[in-house]
């Protein structure tokens, strides 16, 4: 028995098989690196995005015997409009590190709320103020995970898992919920959002997949990469120096003393839910860390 993992980054795709021993027995992967038309502005193409995720997890697919379940890591964050009748992306993917925000987010810190132009909120609305300002058209919004679980599902499911949706900035404090006066703020349509899911569980079933496999695990890729390098439970941490670096730890079942930033300069994250269940974590960004090395190039 298998299982297919999708890992969506920001410079590429990936689809693995992965044996019960945690061997891979395939894998595929293609380049797909953002635009950038202007300094600070980070943008991707969502549909040839759909497209290659598609494709590498056939590719992977192809001859496979009972594959068990999907899981799906992604880049956090990145931030996609579509059509829901036509599944057709609506204006640019917007990066995780997209910075054309930061205006607004300095206004909305001056009126008493504080989101980071690096979260999907301003971006969701500024998407919206360009494509649908008067908040009318039958859209989708989400993060990676949200597009790539309705792509491969054939657009069956609007989801987007606990991890993810916690680093949008529209969530309630416990992380469970949208949060109905930031909402209101940005104009963003509570219907045009996904469903907030477990990171584990059946989610959904793959039937753009062969055999429509059930989708059973998705997690933002720095929590994912918590769970590969075994850091489950209080105590270790790990760094990741992908596009980005980050630094991660696991703290338990009680949230962080604080909703943003800490005065270490770390931010809460929640790093996995099962069962309804929420585990915390806290972790420290840099925007640029192998793009410095590509840059030196």
């Amino acid at each position: 028995m298998s299982v297919l993992v999708i890992d969506v980054g920001t410079s590429g795709l990936r689809a693995a098989l992965v044996a019960d021993d945690a061997t891979i027995t395939a894998e595929h992967h293609l380049v797909l690196l953002p635009d950038s038309p202007a300094a600070g502005l980070v943008e991707f193409d969502a549909a040839a995005m759909a497209g290659a995720a598609l494709d590498l997890a056939q590719r992977a697919l192809d001859g496979a015997d009972d594959v068990r379940a999907v899981g799906i890591a992604n880049q956090r964050a990145s931030t996609i409009v579509w059509d829901r009748a036509t599944g057709v992306p609506v204006g640019p993917g917007l990066g995780w590190q997209d910075l054309r925000t930061v205006g607004e987010c300095l206004v909305l810190q001056a009126e008493g709320l504080r989101l980071a132009p690096n979260l999907s909120a301003t971006k969701i609305a500024w998407l919206l103020d360009q494509h649908d300002p008067g908040r009318d058209r039958d859209l989708c919004v989400g993060t990676v995970d949200s597009w790539i679980a309705w792509t491969i599902s054939g657009g069956a499911h609007h989801i987007t898992d606990a991890t993810n949706a916690a680093l949008t900035g529209l969530v309630t404090v416990g992380g469970d919920d949208w949060d109905d006066r930031v909402l209101d703020i940005l104009r963003i349509p509570r219907s045009m959002l996904p469903t907030i899911v477990d990171s584990t569980g059946d989610l959904g079933e793959a039937t753009a997949l062969p055999g429509a496999p059930p989708i059973c695990g998705i997690a933002g890729d720095q929590q994912a990469s918590l769970i590969g390098q075994g850091c489950v439970a209080p105590g270790p941490a790990k760094i990741t120096f992908g596009t980005g670096g980050m630094l991660d730890t696991v703290i338990g079942p009680e949230r962080p003393g604080f909703a943003t930033r800490g005065g270490g300069g770390t931010f809460p994250i929640i790093t996995s839910r099962r069962g309804g269940e929420t585990v915390w974590g806290l972790e420290a960004i840099m925007l640029a860390a192998g793009t410095n090395v590509e840059w030196l190039r």
